[in-house]
């Protein structure tokens, strides 16, 4: 594909509308329409080289879905990555994730769910791009800081909407080039 694949949970919606946020900004002519990953099979994210995968944060930090510790309501990541084949690989392929949560609501596990997902991905062999700094964030912990970074872009849409669109704007500069680059190397 010569195109960024975009796919994300959500529960509420609010990823969506991040995820489409996103889309916007790098255009049709350079990433595809995010799609939720309740509504895909393997194959449509496999055919992607470069992507960017978004989820929400719920529970203790676990992936979300239909499980009780995440108490979704909906499918999920969960239930997404139940359907790939054991030996799935995503060697070759680049991914910049991004996470939302409530820093003051979960300060104690701020967006930990992120972690898990990548970590899943990471397992499979995909090389991970698009970090983000913890500035201006306040909470007591979060799995999603690896040495004093996030691993993705953060977004807490409840008590920093403001900065939002600013936050996007700044991560898809980052990534973007990142992402280009595994399209035009693979082509």
């Amino acid at each position: 594909m010569n195109k960024i694949g975009m796919f994300f949970g959500t529960e509420t919606g609010t990823t969506r509308l991040i995820a489409k946020k996103m889309q916007k900004q790098l255009g049709d002519d350079v990433c595809d329409k995010p799609v939720n990953v309740n509504r895909i099979t393997p194959d449509d994210m496999l055919k992607y080289d470069a992507l960017i995968l978004g989820t929400p944060s719920y529970g203790i930090g676990e992936i979300p879905g239909k499980g009780a510790s995440s108490g979704c309501f909906e499918p999920n990541w969960e239930e997404f990555l139940a359907l790939l084949p054991a030996d799935v690989d995503f060697s070759g392929k680049r991914i910049a994730f991004f996470g939302l949560g409530a820093q003051e609501r979960y300060a104690d596990r701020f967006c930990s769910s992120l972690f898990a997902l990548v970590e899943k991905f990471k397992g499979w062999g995909a090389e991970i791009v698009g970090d983000w700094p913890t500035d201006g964030y306040t909470y007591e912990h979060s799995a999603a800081e690896v040495d004093g970074r996030f691993i993705g872009l953060i977004i807490d849409q409840r008590t920093q909407g403001m900065f939002t669109d600013e936050r996007i704007t700044t991560w898809l500069a980052q990534i973007k080039p990142l992402l280009l680059e595994k399209l035009t190397a693979e082509a």
